[in-house]
């Protein structure tokens, strides 16, 4: 009867110390502050990568130009060795993101891979004198415009407002 009391004893200590260490968690909820809410987007200054971007780049090099500021640029980069690449991410009203992105990539690839998996619609909009093809299905929906020697995809998680509304505040210079 000696070793069913030790088994007890075993026991009821395993369960005293998860008591303990629940109650230690619960302590540690509740008095650590903590979010539920996502975590402000940092603006970053694209005016220096722009710049070398427009001297480097083999077609003209849009950025927008006027948008409210409540558009948060977030990414920016230029990649001269790969198909002259420029990207300029945006955190968008209501937290949608909207890109441009503009290479000199085989413009099937391109924009295969800037929509991430977007197929071209009939739908088409004049924009500032351009036709611009809308593209749908992928995780962005897009506009394109295929240009001489470039391709310009406006892309994102925003509605096509916001897409228009970017593309429409496209400049180059």
């Amino acid at each position: 009867m000696a070793g069913s009391n030790g088994k007890q004893k075993t026991v009821r200590d395993m369960i005293l110390s998860l008591g303990l260490i629940g109650i230690a968690a619960a302590i540690v909820y509740i008095f650590i502050p903590h979010s539920d809410h996502a975590p402000d987007v940092k603006r970053v200054d694209y005016r220096v990568e722009l710049l070398t971007a427009r001297r480097a780049a083999p077609y003209p090099v849009a950025a927008p130009e006027g948008l409210p500021t409540s558009w948060k640029a977030t990414s920016v980069r230029y990649d001269g060795a790969t198909f002259n690449a420029w990207h300029l991410g945006f955190s968008a009203p209501g937290g949608q993101y909207v890109q441009i992105e503009q290479s000199t990539q085989k413009p099937s690839d391109f924009v295969d891979t800037a929509s991430q998996g977007a197929a071209a619609t009939k739908t088409t909009q004049t924009i500032d004198g351009h036709t611009w093809t809308r593209y749908t299905g992928g995780r962005y929906d897009a506009l394109v415009l295929a240009d001489k020697g470039s391709t310009t995809v406006v892309a994102g998680t925003g509605s096509f407002a916001q897409l228009t509304e970017m593309a429409k505040a496209l400049k180059t210079k």
